[in-house]
């Protein structure tokens, strides 16, 4: 694309419009999780951002990658919470880690309510 240095952003998007093609930013992903029959590519802090060309979507993605085995992190709980709201409720209920997530899986992923249910045990 040796000719493309000239063309600014507008006219970029012109030109891609006149093909058909959308681009959009997906905000507030917390992650992304790509499952392979071996392991999964964890990607956080996650920048994403569709490209629509005519009906078929493609996604590209960037932020912090991480791979790890199948089932190595809470796959039987099969959720995950925001580290901001584990830390909450541990400092809030003075617990550890284990039973502020547990508290969390019981509460629907609700600090205020796991801090209650930890705190009224």
């Amino acid at each position: 694309m040796a000719g493309m240095r000239g063309v600014n952003q507008r006219q970029m998007q012109q030109a891609m419009k006149k093909m058909g093609i959308k681009q959009t930013n997906i905000n507030n992903v917390q992650e992304v999780i790509i499952r392979t029959d071996m392991d999964e590519i964890v990607i956080t802090n996650a920048d994403v951002v569709c490209v629509d060309m005519q009906g078929n979507k493609s996604y590209q993605i960037s932020g912090t990658e991480e791979v790890r085995p199948l089932g190595s992190v809470s796959e039987p709980a099969g959720r995950s919470f925001p580290n901001e709201d584990i830390e909450l409720v541990m400092s809030q209920a003075n617990c550890d880690r284990e039973k502020a997530v547990a508290a969390l899986e019981a509460c629907d992923g609700q600090p205020a309510e796991a801090i209650i249910k930890i705190m009224t045990e």
